[in-house]
């Protein structure tokens, strides 16, 4: 069973757009889509580690800010590459809060 957090209000995402949450794992961008579906993905592209969460959201995809990549918001998988993908994340909307996977709050990176 996936244990969630809190960490916003749906409306503090602006449609279309994102916003970044730091974890102990790595930031991850969490994104609202025009009809408030909600995804959460690492925020760095594999290609040259660019900002996803400073992307264009369109549809069920983002697109890098710095070399187009677009990834599918379902999956992490780039379009058009078999080696371009971002981990995704479990994320739920609840009484108009967004609720990220707490696993990401616990998880330390190696230093």
């Amino acid at each position: 069973m996936t244990l969630y957090v809190d960490i916003a209000a749906l409306d503090d995402i602006p449609r279309q757009g994102a916003r970044v949450v730091r974890t102990p794992a790595g930031c991850v961008a969490v994104f609202r889509t025009a009809d408030d579906q909600v995804f959460a993905l690492e925020d760095r592209c594999p290609h040259k580690g660019g900002p996803l969460s400073e992307g264009i959201v369109h549809g069920t995809s983002v697109t890098c800010p710095l070399h187009a990549w677009v990834f599918d918001l379902n999956t992490g998988q780039a379009q058009g590459t078999d080696d371009g993908a971002v981990r995704r994340f479990a994320v739920r909307v609840a009484a108009g809060r967004v609720l990220l996977d707490a696993s990401l709050l616990a998880r330390r990176s190696a230093a």
